[in-house]
């Protein structure tokens, strides 16, 4: 007689569950404003970088996302390069909740230029966009090397980029890095001019970084590693981190 193999039901509930537990993190790109021609490679970026950590990636533009069930699949949400008003009061509700019960956030960019009339959102990204000079090359002075989205920067970092000016910066946030305003023309932070910082937010994490204007930027090894690093902390994926 044939011998039959039958493998016993917890095992298969076990299996089921841990597949369901996978690391997964949703990027946010919806624009009511400026629309960044940088958007499919930020995307297309952080996808790449993330099938390789063994996280999975989705990608929406749709604000109806932002409910308790779909927010619910998400390690975090990573609003890339997003602008304006881009989430209804509802929508606006369902994702504070979601911070509250632990979930994660990670701003790139013009997420810094989202939501003006959201003052809990402004606390969360940790500051708005006041004004930008044209694109060029500047030096960041990595202060900070204790996270995992700094760790593997040098001090002194030059690249090129469309460098924000700050309004509303919250005093609450770990600054991680700042702008050297004397190395670029157009900075009007002055000496205390932060352009990447994390925190603790309502029982959320949230992590924020100043960079990711230009396409170019996406093929950067640092600059990627720095935003993947970010957005891995932000929805405290240990398993990636160790």
């Amino acid at each position: 007689m044939k011998k039959i193999t039958i493998i016993p039901f917890l095992l298969v509930i076990f299996l089921s569950c841990n597949e369901q537990k996978k690391d997964r993190i949703l990027i946010f790109t919806k624009t009511a404003g400026f629309v960044h021609e940088s958007i499919p490679d930020g995307k297309a970026a952080i996808m790449r970088a993330g099938q390789e950590m063994g996280i999975e990636v989705d990608t929406t533009s749709d604000a109806s996302y932002f409910g308790k069930e779909k927010l619910e699949n998400y390690k975090a949400v990573v609003f890339l390069n997003t602008t304006g008003d881009v989430l209804k009061k509802e929508q606006q509700n369902a994702f504070e909740d979601y911070i509250r019960s632990g979930g994660g956030f990670a701003g790139i960019h013009s997420a810094a230029d989202t939501e003006y009339e959201w003052p809990w959102y402004g606390k969360l990204v940790g500051g708005y966009f006041k004004s930008h000079p044209h694109i060029q090359e500047a030096v960041v002075k990595v202060i900070n090397t204790d996270h995992p989205s700094t760790k593997h920067l040098p001090k002194h970092w030059t690249r090129r980029d469309e460098w924000y000016n700050y309004k509303n910066l919250n005093p609450e946030v770990t600054v991680l890095a700042q702008l050297d305003e004397q190395t670029y023309e157009g900075g009007e932070n002055g000496s205390h001019h932060p352009i990447a910082w994390h925190h603790s937010y309502e029982g959320g994490r949230a992590f924020y970084t100043g960079g990711g204007h230009t396409s170019e930027s996406y093929i950067e090894p640092d600059f990627l590693q720095h935003v993947m690093k970010g957005i891995i902390w932000a929805g405290d994926l240990q398993k990636v981190m160790d």
